[in-house]
């Protein structure tokens, strides 16, 4: 019996062990670092996309020529190779993850199920199994990393040095061709939508006639007098398709609240010097010239833009009026269009990001 009852324990603890083994086994998503660091067996890795690798120690970043390769790091804006994962990119997701169709994926996150070996002699992963799209708005601690725990002016300038460093300026040539992604219709890819008015109008309608839209600068080039050239003038954060005639009668008016209705854009008021966007873009514009404010802080050729509580017009580089800005923000907090919008210029066009639609809380702690 004693020798029995042995049998009956040690088969039990076996069922025991057997039961639980695959709990013990269960997959955990890997960070790159740590896919780089254990080069064995399959693993499931989350990452950004930073480039397409063509060479052991070498990955593009703009114009990519296939869609074989990309490579992922742990932050978005990663420039070491050797902090990044380089992943094979097999024929079945080509079409969805190859950098060459898809640029849009630059700085994305995604998660990819493969072999972890070498790919290019560099560490890798190859033979997926799964591939899926993450969340594409980079974390507090990656691209905010700096400013965090900051506020008031300590945190205007982390997010200063953050949205300028390793910002791409486009020329002013190629902001038409850029609105005509940034601001597409999502009901009709042939057309864009237009800040103020709110009307969908073909893409190719373009251009300086009536019946056209234009380039509306939101922070007005005259406050401060930088014109077109590349820069402030060509920012897109700030830089939106608008009505040829529209963009007229806003001209370079402060914002503020009252006026007369302003004709072509219903829901817009105007007077001798302000204008007041409709509703659904009051919080929009607030948040293009807070980021205009922040970026632009008078320490690389171009003038100290500053918002003030006043409505002056002028040349000076001031635009306002503040309070009501700061009521809009707080009125309208961004919309998945506005958040896309944002997306699409970090990912495909200058490479930051407008903070105040990420975090829009900190307008009223920089400015508030």
């Amino acid at each position: 019996m004693l020798r029995t009852a042995r049998a009956v324990t040690a088969l039990l603890a076996l069922g025991i062990t057997l039961l639980w083994a695959p709990a013990a086994m269960s997959a955990t998503t890997l960070t790159v670092a740590q896919a780089i660091s254990g080069q064995s067996g399959t693993g499931t890795v989350r990452g950004y996309v930073v480039g397409e690798p063509t060479a052991t120690s070498t990955v593009r970043t703009s114009g990519f020529t296939g869609d074989t390769a990309l490579a992922l790091a742990d932050s978005s804006t990663e420039t070491n190779t050797a902090n990044m994962l380089y992943v094979q990119i097999t024929t079945s997701y080509r079409s969805a993850f190859g950098l060459r169709t898809n640029p849009g994926l630059m700085r994305t996150a995604i998660t990819v199920t493969g072999t972890l070996t070498a790919y290019f002699s560099h560490p890798g992963l190859k033979s997926p199994t799964a591939m899926s799209k993450g969340t594409t708005t980079p974390p507090a601690d990656d691209y905010y990393a700096a400013a965090a725990g900051k506020s008031g002016a300590a945190l205007k300038s982390s997010l200063h040095t953050i949205i300028s460093n390793g910002m791409t300026k486009l020329s002013y040539d190629a902001v038409w061709n850029a609105l005509k992604v940034t601001d597409q219709d999502p009901a009709n890819a042939a057309n864009v939508i237009l800040l103020y008015s709110g009307a969908s109008r073909a893409k190719t309608l373009n251009g300086g006639n009536a019946g056209n839209w234009n380039r509306e600068h939101v922070w007005a080039k005259s406050h401060g007098d930088f014109g077109t050239a590349t820069g402030p003038g060509t920012d897109l954060h700030h830089l939106r398709p608008e009505d040829v005639a529209v963009n007229a009668l806003r001209d370079n008016k402060d914002f503020d609240t009252g006026g007369s209705a302003a004709t072509g854009a219903p829901g817009n008021y105007t007077d001798a010097d302000s204008w007041e966007p409709r509703n659904a873009v009051k919080g929009d514009v607030a948040r293009m010239i807070f980021y205009m404010a922040v970026r632009y802080e008078g320490d690389d050729a171009w003038p100290d833009l500053e918002v003030d509580n006043a409505t002056t017009g002028g040349s000076a580089p001031r635009l306002g009026k503040l309070s009501a800005l700061l009521q809009w923000n707080t009125q309208d907090p961004p919309d998945a269009a506005e958040r896309n919008r944002n997306q699409i210029i970090y990912t495909s066009y200058q490479h930051n990001r407008n903070p105040f639609i990420d975090h829009p809380e900190w307008a009223a702690s920089i400015f508030g």
